[in-house]
């Protein structure tokens, strides 16, 4: 089976991510196909909408961290191609259909989309802080999501897609029936509008979107540098033997109060 399925519906293109086995967790595999998926829409003259989907009960469980642990890649390996999607290059408009969990990694793919319709009861979370990884994650919340929600995004808590709702994250809560039905009625509008409206209403709203500025990224980078590897370890370790980690913390103990700053 294709670790990635797209379905052409007149000018949209369904695009679903197919390893419900792994709850569709991101592969080396699957980074690849998606990227040659999406630089492949975006070059079509007769695709303009698309609608991101997973397969079964999971939208996307984030990381393989079994494919990751046993390559030690942690973040998994690149795509061997720019992926348009993930580097804000895709000019055409993306929505959405959050099928169940959306953890970690899968959090970001829907944060890099436009419009998003959810499920009702699907789970968000991301789960770096309890595996001591800092990055671009991090950096999505409070760009895209009020403070206080993006600390407790950024801290591991987790999320309905009702609480989403409200704080204005997914723009459609319905039921799983609906929930293809809801993604297809956005992109049949978003077919009514001249194409070059659309195009570049969609480029303005992305250009006037916050990203982390090279500032932000170095810090994360200080601050990854800045944390025990020990722990790092530890809690891929713990992942994959499914047992409790035990942390140890800074190797010098007043690290803590010199943290890297902007």
């Amino acid at each position: 089976m294709p670790v990635v399925e797209t379905e052409r519906h007149g000018q949209v293109l369904v695009v679903r991510m197919n390893r419900p086995e792994r709850l569709n967790a991101l592969n080396h595999d699957m980074r690849n196909r998606l990227a040659e998926t999406w630089t492949e829409f975006r070059h079509s003259n007769e695709l303009e909408v698309a609608i991101f989907i997973g397969t079964g009960r999971a939208f996307c469980a984030g990381e393989d961290m079994k494919e990751s642990l046993a390559d030690g890649a942690p973040g998994g390996r690149r795509p061997v191609i720019e992926d348009p999607f993930m580097s804000g290059a895709l000019e055409k408009p993306v929505i959405a259909a959050v099928n169940g969990f959306a953890m970690g990694g899968g959090f970001m793919l829907v944060e890099r989309t436009d419009l998003r319709v959810g499920v009702r009861g699907t789970v968000f979370e991301v789960s770096e802080a309890k595996r001591w990884l800092l990055g671009g994650y991090n950096h999505g919340h409070i760009a895209n999501l009020p403070y206080p929600i993006a600390m407790e995004m950024a801290l591991g808590f987790r999320f309905t897609a009702e609480r989403f709702y409200e704080v204005g994250f997914l723009n459609r809560l319905v039921d799983a029936d609906d929930l293809m039905p809801a993604a297809a009625a956005m992109a049949e509008h978003l077919l009514t509008l001249p194409p070059a409206s659309r195009v570049n209403t969609v480029h303005m709203m992305r250009q006037m979107r916050p990203e982390p500025t090279a500032e932000q990224q170095r810090l994360a980078a200080a601050l990854h540098e800045h944390g025990a590897k020990s722990d790092l370890m530890e809690s891929r370790a713990a992942f994959a033997e499914k047992r409790k980690p035990q942390f140890r913390g800074w190797d010098d103990p007043q690290d803590r109060y010199r943290l890297p700053k902007l």
